[in-house]
């Protein structure tokens, strides 16, 4: 069982998108056959709060992959058994029992009896100028009301000034790409189609260029593209060199002068980079061609497209990459006038350029 306990602890530290991560949350076992109203008593008990406080709700799986909690249990359903919840969990595509508990509101005695214009909102906060985003709480609130309706309580529970200006966003979706559209808080939540179980994020409104992350979309794009990639040296392939935090839509020019900077290195052409193979934990024999691969992602890419290393060899070279990848190994053997004396010479030479003209050199 999921309680807001759980998503301010997760929300901002383990978690920035929905609202928990189940397998962080010590589950609670008893008998099947066990009343689910007595589970109600038993909660009752060790988190004090009365049984005429409590709402319980399913979670379901959207189809853009997001986990959020869908309708309430009904009176029958809480007639149950532990038993046979869990086998209508397993009939909605849950191998468990998963809840959330929703908890009176504070100066409401009881739990509000919900009518198809109710919803449920999950609140998440922002603050650009330190970077952080936190879970708030949530709220019951009418459909047919604006977002404009809560700008008051919002501000109250954030502890921002009565009248803030504040921007809203609604989080949708995070895979395979961040979708986090902005609230119109002068229409109401159903023509903006915000429903049960949906996350609104909201910030103090600032300009784009005060700060690295101005609004959530921006930090949840940061937060979801954030990449530590692990750096060692090509001639040392078991040690850890280095550590940075990258963006994987980093391009090729990007790393190199990221890694070139942290060296204090004036030319990151200089650089040569080398993708790493997990199961052998040694570097490719290829290197990476200059400007061969486009982005951070596809150098950190493993042949299971799931699956991404995190470490990345480098060289420091004496002459530029694409000068260097333009140079090639030629081998020539001088016949004398005498059959028998031969001298072979090795040089470097950039392809676009005459033998003859190196051989007589």
């Amino acid at each position: 069982v999921a309680r807001d306990h759980d998503l301010a602890a997760q929300i901002g530290r383990d978690l920035f998108f929905d609202l928990v991560d189940y397998e962080k949350i010590h589950p609670i076992r008893v008998l099947k056959d066990m009343p689910f109203n007595q589970v109600k008593e038993e909660f009752s008990k060790e988190f004090g709060i009365p049984v005429h406080s409590q709402r319980f709700w399913w979670w379901s799986k959207r189809q853009n992959n997001t986990y959020r909690p869908t309708r309430p249990l009904t009176q029958q359903e809480e007639s149950y058994t532990v038993g046979q919840l869990k086998d209508a969990a397993i009939r909605m595509n849950s191998s468990e029992l998963r809840l959330y508990l929703e908890v009176v509101q504070e100066n409401h005695l009881t739990l509000a009896s919900r009518t198809k214009d109710d919803i449920l909102l999950f609140f998440k906060l922002y603050d650009p100028e330190k970077e952080e985003l936190r879970y708030v709480g949530n709220l019951l609130l009418k459909a047919s009301s604006k977002p404009s309706d809560i700008v008051p309580k919002l501000n109250e529970i954030a502890g921002f000034q009565h009248d803030e200006d504040i921007e809203l966003y609604e989080e949708i979706k995070f895979e395979p790409n961040i979708m986090c559209e902005p609230v119109d808080c002068d229409v109401s939540f159903s023509l903006n189609q915000i429903a049960d179980g949906d996350i609104l994020c909201y910030q103090k409104r600032c300009s784009l260029d005060q700060h690295r992350h101005p609004n959530v979309s921006s930090f949840f794009e940061y937060v979801h593209n954030r990449q530590v990639v692990h750096f060692r040296l090509l001639e040392k392939p078991k040690q850890d060199d280095f550590s940075l935090e990258l963006s994987k839509r980093s391009t090729y020019d990007d790393v190199v002068e990221k890694v070139a900077q942290h060296l204090g290195m004036d030319d990151p052409s200089k650089l040569r980079l080398t993708q790493h193979i997990p199961h052998l934990q040694q570097p490719k024999h290829q290197y990476i061609k200059y400007r061969s691969i486009d982005h951070l992602s596809d150098m950190l890419l493993l042949r299971n497209p799931n699956q991404m290393s995190d470490i990345l060899y480098y060289e420091i070279l004496d002459i530029p990459l694409p000068e260097l990848q333009g140079l090639i190994t030629l081998r020539v053997a001088f016949h004398q006038a005498t059959p028998n004396e031969v001298v072979c010479t090795k040089f470097c030479a950039y392809s676009r350029f005459y033998v003859s003209k190196h051989v007589l050199q």
